[in-house]
């Protein structure tokens, strides 16, 4: 008896620390639109969505339509930026590779974000050659987080059972969409986290909360460990201390 089939991560804040980038960005191009917001207000209200699902805020906010050419310019602004100071979640990348090592392979990145943006991460960190083959982006699924369908997409493609599969996550979106797709979820938390609080994820349904990367490789082969040496009767539930 294993505890999981397969490890199913986020990437923007729990294997990259990209989010203050990308919203600093886009809270620059809001106000040059005509939305005067913050950059605490931008993060509170973006964090974990994509930016198209907010165009009726954005429109009504700054009266002017969300469109391509100016999604395109923040996607390029963005980059910029993500290319010159992007840098990995500290434990991130010895994290993925133990895991990635435990799992004989079976892990994947199920982002929000568009595949270019996950792709060109992962590699700029080092980390995409553990997940070649195995990038999923909501822009792709019928629906984006909070809905189930990336990382349904993700596990069917590893041939595992949702119900048997971990994701880690950062976001009260990011926690709600892998419950929702049966899985277990572990809310990552580090101490300067700003968007969520622990109790947040665990309202959102996290499993459990842990503030280190490098916490999850131990954490995993705990449970693991306990799953295998479970007898018949003992039941399935895992205590994370």
């Amino acid at each position: 008896m294993t505890a999981f089939d397969a490890v199913l991560f986020d990437c923007d804040g729990v294997l990259v620390d990209s989010e203050s980038i990308t919203n600093r960005v886009l809270c620059i191009m809001l106000n040059e639109s005509g939305w005067a917001i913050s950059q605490e207000e931008c993060t509170r209200d973006f964090i974990g969505k994509t930016v198209r699902s907010q165009a009726a805020i954005i429109e009504a906010h700054t009266g002017k339509p969300l469109t391509d050419a100016w999604m395109a310019e923040f996607y390029e602004r963005r980059n910029v930026a993500l290319q010159a100071e992007l840098v990995a979640i500290a434990g991130a990348v010895q994290a993925v590779q133990q895991i990635h090592e435990l799992c004989q392979g079976r892990i994947a990145c199920a982002s929000g974000a568009d595949r270019a943006k996950v792709e060109m991460q992962l590699a700029k960190v080092g980390m995409a050659p553990y997940f070649e083959g195995h990038v999923y982006s909501g822009h792709e699924m019928p629906r984006s987080k909070p809905f189930p369908d990336v990382y349904l997409a993700a596990a069917q493609a590893l041939n595992a059972d949702p119900a048997k599969c971990l994701v880690i996550e950062d976001t009260m979106t990011g926690v709600q969409a892998g419950v929702a797709a049966g899985a277990t979820v572990w809310g990552y938390f580090p101490a300067d986290q700003g968007h969520a609080s622990a109790e947040q994820l665990l309202e959102a349904g996290a499993a459990c909360v842990f503030g280190h990367m490098g916490d999850l490789p131990a954490m995993f082969a705990a449970v693991c460990k306990s799953a295998a040496s479970a007898t018949p009767g003992d039941g399935d539930e895992h205590e994370i201390s």
